[in-house]
C-alpha cells in the first residue's frame, strides 16, 4: 500500500456566495492524501503498469476546480472527493481545500473530508 501525498495544490475558481465571490475568482489551496496498492510487478520492472496514477487525478482536480462555480467550500470539497473514491483501487482519501482570506483575522478557512473502504 502506498500513500500518495499532493501538497499545496494552489488554483483559481469562483468559491462562494456573496456578490463579488459570484463574479471574481479567488485562490484556493487543495492537498490531498490517497492510498492505493502498488502492483509488485510495477516495483520489480520500475514500470508505471497498474500505479494509481497521481499526474492523471491532479490534472481532473484541476479541471474541476478552474472550471467550476461553487457556492460552497463543502461542495468542492466533496466533489474531490468523490472523484478521487471513483478509482476501486483507492482504499482512503482525504481532501482538505483551504479558502485563504475567508475571515478577515484568520489566515485561511478550510473544509477537510475523508473516506475509506
Amino acid at each position: 500500500m502506498a500513500k500518495i501525498r499532493v501538497k499545496n495544490l494552489l488554483l483559481r475558481t469562483y468559491i462562494g456566495f456573496n456578490p463579488d465571490e459570484l463574479v471574481n475568482k479567488q485562490d484556493v489551496v487543495i492537498n490531498l492524501e490517497i492510498e492505493a496498492p502498488v502492483p509488485e510487478s510495477a516495483l520489480e520492472s520500475d514500470e508505471p503498469n497498474g500505479i494509481y496514477d497521481y499526474k492523471l487525478v491532479t490534472k481532473k482536480v484541476i479541471a474541476h476546480v478552474q472550471d467550476g462555480h461553487f457556492k460552497l467550500l463543502e461542495v468542492l470539497t466533496s466533489n474531490l472527493l468523490n472523484m478521487i473514491m471513483e478509482d476501486d483501487r483507492v482504499t482512503y482519501a482525504k481532501v482538505e481545500v483551504d479558502k485563504p482570506h475567508a475571515l478577515r483575522f484568520a489566515e485561511s478557512v478550510s473544509y477537510e473530508m475523508e473516506a475509506r473502504r
